[in-house]
């Protein structure tokens, strides 16, 4: 048998490398950003074009390279930082895989051009498919400036799996701003299309945060600080009324490195505890220090997720903090220990004569008996009993009224259960059993009513948003659509992600009603609304859009009006735990079943349920 294991050649086995490190535009952004930041840069500039499928190019101002290092950058497993296995669990650098650069090179056309501050000429370096083309020398500046021109070019399966532009966009701004996040000593511009999406300049965390945020996150922040031997805790946490269901306000960095961790997460969401309403998180910005050794950043491919050696005393550690940040600004109740206010005890005098309190009891009072002038007139109160027992003469009055017939007797129960009950009075003859077209709310959340089958239980959100987005649909499908002006604009802040997308959605929200333009960088102005909302601000709706958005439930693609009306409808919906009146649950019963599909909700849940005879029969045997 001839053998047939064989080596792969050095170029498939830099594409099949590529496919951890290189996944998207967005991972060859954050590889060439980390490496600048390692560089020493102080100033580092991106440019994209089409979401990066075009280009992606990353110029920085660090100590660059020598012509053979800059060669050797791009062979596997070449790097700067680690000599040894040891030097795995001390690493305090950003990029150090060293497989990176080969990767990217072996999917993508690479030029780069490298200086080092004591040389007069650099070195041009042109690769592509792990080949390079050609290295020579070149005037350029103190630093590095790589371009990665047509990512995937010789992989077209891969190519064909990317997302629309402004998904990878998306996500090529989340790792730009998990890495400003994490260093705003730096100077750092990210532009699109030749478009500048972020310039921030030097500044400290908090600057930083809003720059990237929006101004409207300034006064919301609360300072978290706390140092143990084991950890030093820093950063901001969001007051609980700016509290959001949408995601991605949420950060954590260990050793200026950012991570996703569940379990913190939880410690932090435990910290808030009945201070938030339900699915809502809270925005936080914390920055862990701990000893390298303690942590292993190697668990995942994108080193996002990090194992600490004692977890649960770290979580406890961020709990307290939070809790001591919220206490310290007056958001949960707090005991002030240092305050100069005295309290008066006073204190019994020498000379006082102490006299022991006297208790009158009295033996005959009976707390079942009840004067009858009370209870002829409905009163509750009881009698006092004091010196003398109630008569018990005339007990027999108490059989009065068994002689009735029973008929008489049933008709009086019903009676008095229709009054308590407030249901419909029943004609003679008739049924008293539920009718249907009275309704009942359960728990101000389902609506109850009678059917020929039994009881139908009703989820009265989820009916709002199926009646408002089948509303929503006509409107744009009629080209209907109304626009309430309003008086006075309403302002909305927002960072570099959310305004990106806003920006490609806002012709779409004009056909809903929704007008929105942007005055300047991150500042959108709402004045108009869709005509026929009520009680709803721009903001919720926009919210609402912007995180349906981050969590996968809108596309920018052929259907996105659609999923913009389901959106809308579900934050204008009215909400669990609303009272509803007996002509609102009568209209919106109407409603729902004028509808195309009233059984279930736009995004699939069930709105309607029935509980038959049968079962509710079966309760009884």
């Amino acid at each position: 048998m001839s053998d047939i294991i064989q080596l792969l050649p050095d170029s498939v086995a830099n594409q099949i490398a590529a496919g951890e490190v290189v996944q998207r535009p967005a991972s060859v952004v954050k590889e060439l950003l980390e490496n600048s930041i390692d560089a020493g840069a102080t100033e580092i500039k991106v440019i994209v074009k089409e979401a990066g499928k075009n280009l992606v190019q990353v110029i920085d101002n660090g100590k660059g390279m020598s012509d053979t290092d800059a060669r050797m950058a791009f062979e596997r497993h070449a790097t700067s930082k680690i000599r040894e296995a040891n030097d795995l669990f001390s690493i305090t650098t950003m990029g150090f895989r060293g497989e990176a650069l080969a990767s990217i090179a072996a999917v993508a056309l690479v030029e780069m051009k490298t200086r080092t501050a004591g040389e007069e000429l650099g070195t041009h370096i042109e690769i592509a498919g792990s080949s390079v083309i050609s290295q020579q020398p070149v005037q350029c500046a103190v630093g590095t400036q790589i371009a990665v021109k047509n990512l995937f070019f010789n992989i077209p399966a891969r190519r064909r799996f990317l997302k629309r532009n402004s998904t990878e966009l998306r996500n090529i701004i989340n790792e730009f701003q998990r890495i400003a996040l994490a260093n705003p000593h730096i100077d750092l511009e990210l532009h699109h299309n030749d478009v500048p999406l972020f310039i921030l300049p030097k500044s400290n965390y908090r600057q930083r945060i809003v720059h990237l945020v929006g101004k409207s996150v300034n006064n919301q922040l609360i300072n978290v600080e706390t140092r143990t031997p084991l950890i030093t805790i820093n950063g901001f946490i969001g007051k609980p009324e700016t509290a959001r269901k949408k995601t991605g306000d949420q950060f954590f960095f260990v050793n200026n490195r950012y991570m996703r961790h569940p379990y913190f997460h939880k410690a932090v969401m435990t910290a808030y505890e009945k201070l938030l309403p339900e699915g809502a998180a809270p925005a936080y910005f914390l920055f862990f220090e701990v000893d390298p050794e303690i942590i292993d950043v190697n668990i995942h491919p994108t080193k996002t997720e990090i194992k600490f050696e004692d977890e649960p005393a770290i979580w406890h550690i961020l709990s307290a903090a939070i809790r001591e940040s919220l206490g310290k600004n007056n958001i949960v109740p707090s005991i002030d220990f240092d305050t100069d206010d005295s309290i008066d005890i006073p204190v019994a005098g020498h000379a006082a004569e102490i006299v022991e309190p006297v208790i009158e009891v009295d033996p005959t009072f009976n707390p079942f008996e009840q004067e009858k002038s009370s209870f002829s007139s409905g009163g509750g109160s009881v009698s006092s009993g004091k010196n003398k027992k109630e008569s018990v003469e005339g007990w027999e009055q108490l059989y009065a009224g068994f002689e009735k017939d029973e008929r008489q007797s049933s008709n009086d129960f019903y009676e008095e259960t229709e009054l308590v009950q407030q249901t419909i009075p029943a004609s003679e003859g008739e049924d008293r059993a539920f009718r249907s077209e009275r309704f009942f709310q359960l728990k101000n959340k389902y609506i109850i009513t009678a059917v020929k089958s039994g009881l139908m239980l009703i989820d009265q959100k989820r009916a709002h948003e199926r009646v408002l987005f089948e509303l929503f649909m006509d409107a744009v499908t009629s080209e209907r659509s109304t626009s309430q002006k309003t008086l006075f604009p309403e302002e909305l802040y927002f960072g570099g992600e959310d305004a990106a997308l806003l920006r490609d959605i806002m012709g779409e929200l004009h056909v809903f009603g929704l007008e929105v333009k942007e005055t300047e960088e991150g500042k959108f102005l709402v004045y108009g609304l869709p005509g026929h909302l009520e009680n709803i601000s721009g903001s919720d709706i926009i919210d609402g859009i912007l995180s349906d958005h981050k969590t996968g439930e809108i596309d920018l693609g052929e259907k996105i009006r659609e999923q913009i009306s389901a959106s809308m409808a579900k934050k204008a919906a009215i909400p669990y735990g609303k009272v509803m009146t007996q002509e609102e649950m009568t209209e919106l019963f109407d409603r729902l079943f004028a509808c195309s599909e009233p059984a279930y909700s736009p995004s699939g849940k069930i709105i309607v349920t029935i509980i038959g005879n049968e079962d509710i029969d079966k309760l009884f045997i």
